[in-house]
């Protein structure tokens, strides 16, 4: 590749689960094509992920179809270097075109012939199709109202690695979806005073009458809502697979020993000021906790199944003193916060896309991941197609369509008319 131009039908950028998952479907159509990836296999997982993180979903669920993982119970979960390895194998199975240490800098679409350029560190590609398949964790996105304090150690949550990380004195996690709140409960439980900074989230049963709440969002038909609730465009699931897997209990965390708060809105004068509305998000997410549990109910009554009742699952522990007299205000120094850690989501960059398939907020256009530019599309982005896009399975479905399309557009490009035959 470095002294010439490599042709090649379609070009995968990304060896994560969605890049893996559109070469599956490709190999099985005689597409030819090739995978760049600028770091190792699945990347992310290894790099981006502290020690202690597992998977949010069960192996029997969170994985592809074409490979089980072999050396675990079905309703185990994958610790994060696991779930690398599994794509490695998975590439290994398939023999997927991988080239690693690749890095693709400049994609544009060629003039007066068909098909893209493609600038990699590593030479020069053509080709017919391009597939942006690097996932939805791009940037780690740490918002503008982060206090400018030497004195206090600030990282995203996809640099923290495990609490001696961090300096001694007590940590302020802004963020309570599933990396938040996973971070929070492991630095209380290490012996640091932790305070939570909690927004709108959704937080399902972990499990729920002997069934994972994965199985839940799939039979009730969830995991295929296609549409975003109307504002529920920014609420995370707030859920973990760590220590075997249980329910986010907020009121349960606070009876551990932990400080909850509002949503973060500034800091001024060496203060973090909060939002008045740790009740009503604890709330609404409670709301989305009995609303999955109820339709649970109903659909095993409706398909009379012999699933056992658990009315446990609905005893609610008391409001906890940071409740009922929330924070509002936090003097950083006199609480002793030396450390923040944001988990506050990661942005996309597709800088390198130099092509007409962005929106003037520079967001991918496409339908079900074809995108606006011809010959151009996504794979591994939320809500791509539906509510479980971003998931293991999810992508796998995604990338079948996408590789579909890939081939019908192959044979209109090869129509030959009656004076061409």
């Amino acid at each position: 590749m470095t002294t010439h131009t490599l042709d090649i039908d379609t070009l995968i950028v990304g060896a994560g689960q969605a890049g893996i998952a559109i070469s599956e479907h490709l190999t099985k159509l005689d597409i030819p094509h090739l995978i760049l990836e600028r770091n190792r296999i699945a990347e992310r997982w290894r790099s981006q992920r502290w020690d202690s993180l597992v998977a949010n979903g069960p192996v029997w669920h969170d994985r592809f179809p074409g490979l089980q993982f072999q050396d675990m119970a079905p309703d185990e979960f994958a610790a994060k270097e696991r779930v690398a390895d599994y794509f490695v194998e998975y590439v290994r199975k398939m023999n997927a075109p991988v080239r690693t240490g690749v890095e693709v800098t400049r994609v544009t679409r060629n003039r007066n012939r068909a098909g893209f350029t493609i600038e990699t560190s590593d030479g020069v590609i053509t080709a017919n199709h391009v597939v942006a398949a690097t996932g939805p964790f791009q940037q780690p996105l740490i918002p503008a109202i982060a206090p400018a304090d030497d004195s206090i150690l600030q990282i995203h949550s996809a640099e923290y690695r495990n609490p001696p990380q961090l300096p001694a004195g007590n940590v302020l996690v802004v963020g309570a979806g599933s990396s938040g709140v996973q971070i929070a409960d492991e630095l209380q439980r290490s012996g640091k005073q932790v305070y939570l900074s909690v927004g709108a989230h959704d937080r399902p049963p972990r499990a729920y009458r002997n069934r994972d709440f994965v199985w839940w969002l799939g039979v009730l038909g969830l995991w295929d809502a296609e549409e975003v609730s109307p504002g529920k465009e920014h609420v995370t699931i707030a859920v973990s697979g760590a220590r075997g897997g249980h329910t986010i209990d907020f009121r349960r965390l606070a009876q551990q020993g932990m400080t909850l708060v509002g949503l973060t809105k500034t800091f001024h004068n060496g203060r973090a000021i909060f939002a008045n509305n740790l009740c009503d998000n604890i709330r609404n997410g409670d709301e989305n906790y009995f609303s999955l549990l109820d339709a649970a109910d109903a659909y095993i009554e409706r398909n009379g199944l012999d699933l056992p009742p658990e009315p446990e699952a609905r005893i609610m522990l008391p409001d906890p003193q940071c409740m009922t007299n929330p924070l509002l205000e936090l003097d950083l120094k006199a609480a002793g916060i030396t450390s923040i850690i944001w988990a506050t989501g990661f942005s996309q960059d597709f800088s390198w896309l130099q092509v007409d398939a962005f929106d003037e907020q520079g967001k991918p256009r496409h339908q079900r991941g074809v995108s606006s530019e011809p010959g151009v599309y996504f794979v591994g982005l939320p809500w791509l197609s539906r509510r479980g896009s971003t998931f293991i399975w999810g992508v796998w479905h995604d990338a079948k369509h996408i590789a579909d399309h890939i081939e019908t557009q192959r044979k209109y490009a090869d129509y030959k008319d009656a004076a061409q035959r």
